[in-house]
């Protein structure tokens, strides 16, 4: 069944004054719907389908979409007539959050700065990190994923993102993940103010740390001077089982980013925990009080989403709904797609999971995946996103710096038969990939069509 497009003269607006290129794009992959409706992890469009959601809009929506105790929670907020953003008096809701996040976080992490999105977040952990230590340098694991800010663009090493803005933060630099060599080679000597990695790096595959990296990582750190920051934009607020992945590989961050889920997928919100000392560093007298803020930072919308938001994954038991829930789905992921040659790994943490997919060694099969890779790097991948949206009704993505892993990650509160219902719709694409020529064959209609997109 073909999706049906959203409203046309919406779509030229959205063209003419937005972003013509992602409406193009959406065509393309025949994913341009109108949803009409998103509640937990269905979303029911226009025409009437009902779509099951595996991307959680990037481990936005962990309790769900649209849940009905945080949607309760905002809409209270805004009918109190409160002060929202009045910018010159304390936050209450601000102090709330921030005592429930440092309690959860625990270890060092006692102070938090609020912002808008992760990206703001990273910068903030930028500016924060050279006001303690005093140094300039930044370092990063390659084919991170940081954020679109420059700040943020300094810290990743595909040139995509990147590519025709101009330079970027001087004295940033890489080394690979899970190499602590080379992080030792490079922290040793002491220019840099931070090493900010993703304790499990998600655009790049769902890349899990080697055994003891992070605690490696963070030892090296403290023998050395630079801070421990991590970034769990998409690791954090109970996705991989733990409050933060960081319990989970028990270590004690000196900074930690979180955004996305910290909200329930409702208002824009960020935020970054740093210990006491951090903090100090930069309000380090009166006259430095706003030396570092944000206009939405602190506003009571966000704050009451957040709280509201931390109830839910609490009272819902959604931590260990993930750890269950996940390990569940990568062993039947894992049984179910054992035949395929073309599936190299099922991996992942909670409910965090990506499929690896390889090219085939069977000549006729090989061909075609090498033609494809030649058109575009993202084809193969692309095919299989489309076919699991058009053909079974769900929707995920390939990551964003390895197009041969397929991102499945799903709201927490995923259902037994959601779980099913996907294991059986990623079993019959990949036997039809296999099996069929007409997956290749629609893979080469979408490049023709690409090219007079």
């Amino acid at each position: 069944m073909t999706a049906t497009t959203a409203v046309p003269s919406l779509d030229r607006l959205y063209e003419r004054h937005v972003n013509p290129q992602w409406v193009r794009l959406l065509n393309l992959l025949d994913m341009n719907v109108q949803y009409r409706r998103c509640s937990g992890c269905e979303l029911d469009t226009a025409d009437g389908r009902r779509i099951l959601d595996y991307l959680s809009g990037y481990s936005v929506h962990n309790a769900g979409h649209n849940h009905p105790s945080i949607v309760a929670a905002v809409r209270e907020e805004l009918e109190s007539c409160g002060p929202a953003m009045l910018q010159s008096h304390v936050p209450e809701r601000a102090a709330e959050l921030a005592e429930r996040l440092a309690e959860r976080a625990g270890g060092r992490l006692s102070r938090v700065f609020f912002c808008s999105s992760g990206s703001e977040g990273v910068e903030a952990a930028i500016k924060f990190s050279r006001a303690h230590t005093g140094r300039a340098g930044l370092l990063y694991a390659e084919k991170a994923f940081h954020g679109l800010t420059c700040g943020a663009l300094s810290l990743m090493s595909d040139g995509f993102w990147s590519e025709g803005f101009g330079p970027l933060l001087p004295g940033a630099e890489a080394v690979p993940f899970g190499s602590l060599e080379a992080l030792e080679k490079k922290i040793a000597t002491r220019k840099f103010a931070a090493f900010i990695v993703e304790p499990i790096q998600a655009e790049a595959g769902i890349v899990m740390p080697p055994p003891g990296y992070l605690e490696a990582a963070q030892s090296l750190c403290r023998r050395y001077g630079t801070l421990f920051v991590l970034d769990e934009v998409q690791t954090g607020m109970y996705r991989t089982g733990e409050f933060l992945a960081a319990h989970r590989f028990g270590v004690e961050p000196d900074m930690v980013v979180l955004a996305k889920a910290l909200s329930g997928g409702l208002i824009p919100v960020g935020a970054l925990l740093t210990s006491e000392a951090v903090s100090d560093s930069v309000y380090s007298s009166l006259k430095r009080a706003l030396v570092h803020t944000s206009t939405f930072s602190e506003n009571s919308l966000a704050m009451r989403a957040g709280l509201a938001t931390l109830d839910v994954l609490e009272e819902e038991s959604l931590g260990r709904r993930a750890i269950e829930a996940g390990a569940e789905l990568r062993r039947r992921l894992t049984e179910a797609l054992a035949p395929y040659e073309m599936v190299a790994s099922v991996r992942g943490e909670g409910l965090l999971c990506g499929i690896e997919f390889r090219a085939p060694r069977q000549l006729r099969l090989r061909l075609a995946f090498e033609a494809f890779r030649r058109i575009h790097p993202a084809m193969f991948g692309q095919v299989v996103v489309m076919r699991m949206f058009r053909g079974h009704g769900i929707l995920t993505q390939i990551c964003g710096n390895n197009f041969m892993v397929l991102k499945v990650a799903p709201p927490l509160v995923v259902s037994d038969p959601q779980l099913d219902e996907f294991v059986t719709a990623i079993r019959e694409v990949v036997d039809f990939a296999h099996s069929s020529s007409a997956f290749w064959n629609e893979a080469l209609a979408m490049a023709r069509r690409a090219i007079h997109v």
